[in-house]
């Protein structure tokens, strides 16, 4: 007789049922739930409820995660809505009853962009009792950082602070993010249709999760590199790259803003570097593969892990590392860690203790690396384009990008390599084909924006482009100079402004240009104009930032405060929308 699991109510799930752990457990919840509701129907109609699903996501993983969960919520005959989180005003909340929580964390634990507004309202001294609501939390995030999940632990303890009561626990989730969201869909859907005694919906009720490509992180497209050429001239401090991947037969369907995730490999030189310096055999199995292709294939060894340098420095108590992180300041050992691999540190430490079960444990997966799109479907729908800076420094080794250069370099025209879609929803054009648009992307920042050009030309709109540009050197730093020139010609970017911070003695930057029209660009704004910026988050987009408030502040006349508050509406209204990294 075959094993099963039970979900406490009677009702068995075969253990040899083809399921992953996330979807058992998700099924149990509706199992559960749907078993509850037979015994609850008999007695009384099925109650009608509702529970908000409230979503804070930067590149998309957390609002599909909340589709889902509204799916799931219907499915058992509860009333469910995703809605972003800036979308909900503290009025709208003090009026909920039953809230889930899915946020992503941004950056070094940041609010997405689409759940800042929401924070800010919600950390306030003036926010309102939720004595009255029901909530839980899924946090997506990833534990390289140090801020692990940190949007989701503020929302978690903040609700908490104003009296809310938990449905069920917090989840924080790694990378690998989909059974234990699975998870704990599964188990607050079971919860909260247990509670309400509700009856599941008719199987032909309409699905609320979209339609998606059968290609994702777990199972990615087999692609070819059909196009690979450098962009930036021979003088240029960069290298930059134009790449085009095939999608014939792929089914995936993508459009103007959404981004492309790419499976890389480890340099075969860094392999056997590591090899060679900890004397493993290669062909050691480890779970089941030789230990050269878990470090090409499925290790991290580029960035080292926290438990990698935790473990160093505890072992080596006198060393530098260790004194570095005495300090307990993170930027400091973000500046000591910058540019040092796996083999720095093992180097640098070479009494690790390390050996290949160690290795396995101090390591984290190596992860795809995400790209915004630089084409249209308009323009290009059977290949994606990508603008990629190929990263390579180092004098007595040098040390390469690990997807960067896997493309640049190592992937022939007849190599597989592995892709999936990630769209981003909230990063689209306006669905009014007249309004204006103003573009900031300097460098590879332009990536989104050629598509945005390619999307207007091919829609026919009517509305006004401006784009922002630049980077070093004009010379060797103009990438698509030509295709810039040609969509002014024709009319399709209205107005192109540059900024090479190298070609004068004062440097300019694109808020440089910014602040220097900042009458035309307030007016852009003033006739329903939307902002959009692509680029470094550390630097670039904050100073993008400060230099939009000052412009608004400018010709507005009244103040910093009136200026945070234009801006933070342009932010609700979506016309003021990032894609940085």
């Amino acid at each position: 007789m075959t094993a099963a699991s039970t979900t406490g109510n009677g009702l068995l799930i075969p253990a040899d049922a083809p399921f992953s752990a996330g979807q058992q457990v998700w099924l149990a919840g509706f199992l559960a739930g749907v078993s509850s509701a037979r015994r609850n129907t008999a007695a009384k109609p099925a109650a009608t409820v509702t529970v908000e699903v409230l979503y804070g996501s930067q590149t998309g993983n957390s609002e599909r995660v909340a589709e889902d969960v509204v799916a799931a919520l219907r499915a058992q005959g509860l009333g469910g809505t995703a809605r972003v989180l800036d979308d909900v005003s503290l009025e709208d909340l003090a009026a909920m009853q039953r809230v889930l929580v899915v946020t992503s964390t941004y950056g070094e634990g940041e609010m997405p962009d689409n759940a800042e507004l929401f924070w800010e309202a919600l950390a306030s001294p003036t926010a309102p009792r939720l004595e009255g609501l029901r909530f839980s939390v899924l946090a997506l995030g990833d534990s390289g950082y140090d801020e692990f999940c940190q949007a989701g632990r503020l929302f978690d303890l903040r609700f908490e602070q104003l009296g809310a009561t938990r449905v069920a626990p917090r989840v924080d989730c790694d990378v690998e993010f989909e059974d234990p969201a699975a998870e704990w869909t599964g188990r607050v859907v079971g919860l909260l249709a247990a509670e309400a005694g509700s009856a599941p919906v008719p199987a032909p009720a309409a699905p609320v999760r979209r339609e998606r490509s059968k290609w994702n992180r777990k199972n990615p497209y087999p692609s070819r590199l059909r196009v690979n050429r450098v962009l930036s001239g021979a003088g240029s401090a960069k290298e930059i790259r134009h790449l085009e991947l095939d999608l014939a037969g792929s089914g995936i369907e993508y459009a103007a803003g959404d981004a492309l995730a790419v499976v890389p490999r480890n340099s075969p030189a860094l392999v056997d570097a590591l090899l060679a310096e900890l004397g493993f055999d290669p062909d050691q199995d480890v779970s089941g593969v030789p230990l050269r292709e878990q470090l090409g294939s499925h290790w991290e060894i580029s960035a080292p892990s926290k438990d990698l340098v935790a473990r160093l420095a505890e072992r080596h108590p006198d060393s530098e590392l260790a004194a570095v992180i005495a300090h307990d300041d993170k930027g400091l050992l973000e500046n000591w860690l910058w540019g040092r691999d796996v083999l720095d540190l093992l180097r640098l430490h070479p009494d690790h203790g390390v050996d290949v079960d160690a290795l396995a444990g101090l390591v984290r997966p190596l992860t795809h690396r995400a790209y915004s799109i630089s084409s249209s479907p308009l323009a290009s729908p059977d290949r994606i384009h990508l603008t990629v800076a190929a990263v390579r420094h180092g004098t007595e080794r040098e040390h390469l990008g690990v997807c960067s250069t896997y493309l640049a370099d190592r992937l022939g025209e007849d190599d597989p390599v592995g892709i999936f879609l990630q769209p981003n929803a909230a990063f689209r054009l306006p669905a009014d084909d007249d309004a204006p648009v103003v573009m900031i992307g300097p460098g590879t920042g332009i990536a989104p924006f050629r598509a945005f050009l390619q999307e207007r030309a091919g829609r026919g709109a009517g509305g006004r482009n401006w784009l922002f540009f630049g980077d070093q050197h004009r010379a060797d730093d103009f990438i698509y100079a030509d295709e810039l020139e040609e969509f002014q010609a024709s009319g399709v970017l209205t107005r192109l402004d540059l900024a090479f911070s190298r070609d004068q003695a004062e440097k300019v930057y694109v808020q440089t240009r910014m602040r220097e029209n900042s009458k035309e660009l307030f007016s852009w704004l003033e006739d329903g104009g939307s902002v959009f910026v692509c680029g470094d988050a550390s630097r670039m987009a904050r100073d993008v930032d400060a230099a939009l408030h000052d412009v608004v502040a400018e010709h507005r006349g009244r103040g910093a405060d009136d200026a945070a508050a234009y801006v933070n509406d342009l932010k609700r209204s979506k016309r003021y929308v990032r894609d940085v990294y």
